[in-house]
């Protein structure tokens, strides 16, 4: 929702300011949250008993947008980490925080809101005191730059290395272009938070995505953005999680079966692979309301097998100094143009089938039962229906975003769990509590009162971030520290700088979950703002609840039911990073533990 200025004089009945009217807002229903944006501003709208109020629309904590929120009684919640907010006076419960507050008024039917106030609090930017070429960094070659330096899928490696050598602020060359490593996170901060007014995604991943039959949610920006975005959150909701547990119950019995087979029959299980296949199910069922169920298929599933191929095709693309798959196709090139055109025929057939229900009953439009369905039935940022290219690039990329990210990082805990007995011990002390006679957490609050596996996969993702680098385009020319940084720089954030650093976490390099739990209250370092491993700011991912819903929920199932042991040594397994970061050669054995019940 965007505003229109209404009162250039700014002053009316005696009150100093812009007034700013909000378009659409005859369209705005019930209570809200409403996101809306004023003259570039972000801002939260409720109806409180009857009246308006406007707050400031990002969250105090991380920058997320509070209109993606929920309203609770008397009580405004943001979706990110759940900070609360009294709806009346902006005040956080359990906090020092208050929202800050701008007037806003009805005329007729217009909707008029003054900004002044939010937008004299904003800091002055910084002086430059530096450019680019001041910067130290690694020497490159001529044309290349430090483009042969890059090793294929360890290229984060690289420039963590780089960073340990010359500082939190160094650049290197790609071919012509010279990009910026952020490894400071409060220097980092402003580039999550900032978006998508001041930083935005590199225009590459936009263009490659887009090449690729994946524009969606992930690669949009401005409005189309916001408005793909709205549809994201609602499918993600924690309303919505709630009524879909016991479908996610009955995957996780699924994933208890087969790995209950692997255990009596001595099969070795490729971890990655496996928990693949649970986080696709879950997906599927959730974004499309189809159940693929390729845990009891095996091997031949088309549709697991064909989207191993885009992840290592974006990285493949992105590091590539020349687009020459542009003017033609190497071999791997026409494995991934077959691989989506098979994803596409898939997709489509789901998509015809939702709006043919659709047609065939209208009133489901106003409650749409899965994302797909929602997407049919919403209206684009001109009130136009998305297009069939838009549906299926956001359908694919809730796909892809759901299948690798949960299951590398619970891939990357088992294989951690492997070299820490008490870790184990303490996921089926929890799990034996918690989950009485079940198999598997009966329902969502069960679930959710499993907190050493939120800890467990919590460590695991400070030690292994599946995406370790985070990369930004600044819009128009900004300060970065005391560093002139020119609009359309390519920024590289490096998340695991911080998160291995000794003054921020008490023995950074251990696995020790308990951290967690208690590290705070011992008096330890435990810099817990710095990890951030889904992201944070407006466009923090928005999958975050479901993955971690799904991360306790396989923890302390498989850990209650079996003794796993890996095959081979720790040093056997390797990072590779292609978009997101696997644990490559990690295969385990499975024994059946003694549990309280059966399966």
């Amino acid at each position: 929702m965007v505003a229109r200025s209404a009162d250039p004089g700014g002053d009316r009945n005696g009150e100093t300011g812009k007034w700013i009217a909000i378009e659409g807002a005859g369209e705005l229903r019930g209570d809200g949250p409403h996101a809306v944006s004023a003259g570039g501003v972000d801002l939260v709208l409720l109806r409180v008993g009857g009246g308006l109020r406007a707050y400031q629309g990002r969250c105090p904590h991380q920058g997320a947008l509070l209109g993606e929120g929920e309203i609770e009684g008397s009580t405004l919640v943001c979706r990110n980490h759940r900070w609360r907010f009294d709806v009346e006076t902006g005040k956080r419960q359990g906090g020092d925080q208050c929202l800050r507050a701008c007037p806003v008024r009805q005329e007729g039917g217009a909707v008029l809101v003054d900004t002044t106030a939010l937008t004299r609090a904003e800091a002055a930017p910084a002086s430059p005191l530096r450019t680019l070429k001041d910067l130290p960094g690694p020497r490159g070659l001529p044309f290349v730059g430090n483009a042969l330096q890059l090793e294929a899928g360890r290229n984060h490696i690289n420039m963590e290395d780089w960073a340990a050598e010359y500082g939190p602020l160094y650049t290197f060359r790609f071919g012509p272009l010279t990009a910026l490593v952020v490894s400071d996170p409060e220097l980092a901060e402003p580039l999550y938070r900032a978006r998508p007014d001041t930083y935005r995604r590199p225009s590459r991943i936009e263009l490659i995505f887009q090449e690729l039959g994946l524009a969606g949610v992930f690669s949009a920006e401005g409005e189309a953005w916001r408005a793909q975005r709205r549809l994201a959150m609602e499918a993600l909701s924690q309303r919505n999680l709630r009524g879909f547990y016991p479908t996610l119950e009955r995957v996780t019995r699924r994933l208890l079966r087969r790995w209950g087979e692997a255990a009596d029959t001595g099969r070795e299980l490729d971890v990655s692979d496996e928990l693949k296949r649970f986080t696709i199910d879950v997906t599927t069922l959730l974004v499309f309301g189809h159940d693929l169920n390729t845990l009891e298929k095996g091997s031949e599933d088309v549709i697991q097998r064909r989207l191993e191929y885009l992840f290592p095709a974006i990285e493949r693309r992105l590091n590539s100094v020349v687009a020459y798959w542009r003017y033609f196709r190497l071999p791997q090139d026409r494995r991934v143009d077959g691989a989506v055109r098979d994803i596409y025929a898939w997709l489509s057939s789901i998509i015809d089938q939702a709006r043919a229900t659709l047609a065939s009953d209208p009133s489901r439009a106003a409650k749409p039962a899965n994302f797909i369905e929602a997407m049919l039935a919403a209206r684009d940022a001109e009130g136009k229906p998305f297009s069939n290219d838009v549906i299926f690039g956001n359908g694919l990329t809730m796909l892809l975003a759901g299948e690798d990210t949960t299951a590398y990082t619970l891939a990357w805990a088992m294989h951690h769990i492997c070299d820490c007995a008490s870790a184990a011990d303490g996921l089926r002390r929890e799990a034996d509590e918690i989950l009485g006679d079940a198999p598997v957490p009966a329902d969502i609050d069960r679930a959710s009162r499993l907190t050493y596996a939120l800890a467990v996969a919590n460590e695991a993702m400070r030690l292994r971030p599946i995406a370790p680098t985070a990369p930004f385009e600044p819009v128009r020319d900004v300060v970065i520290g005391d560093v002139a940084v020119p609009k359309g720089t390519t920024i590289f954030a490096l998340s695991r700088a911080a998160t291995r650093d000794a003054a921020r976490f008490d023995s950074p390099m251990e696995f020790m979950p308990e951290r967690w739990t208690r590290a705070e209250v011992e008096g330890k370092p435990h810099d817990a703002a710095v990890h951030v491993p889904f992201g944070s700011g407006p466009r923090m991912c928005p999958g975050r609840a479901l993955a971690l819903l799904e991360m306790r929920i396989v923890l302390a199932t498989v850990y209650r039911h079996f003794d796993v042991q890996r095959v081979g040594a720790s040093a056997d397994v390797r990072e590779v990073l292609a978009f997101t970061m696997a644990p490559a050669g990690l295969r385990v054995k499975l024994r059946r533990r003694q549990a309280p019940s059966a399966t």
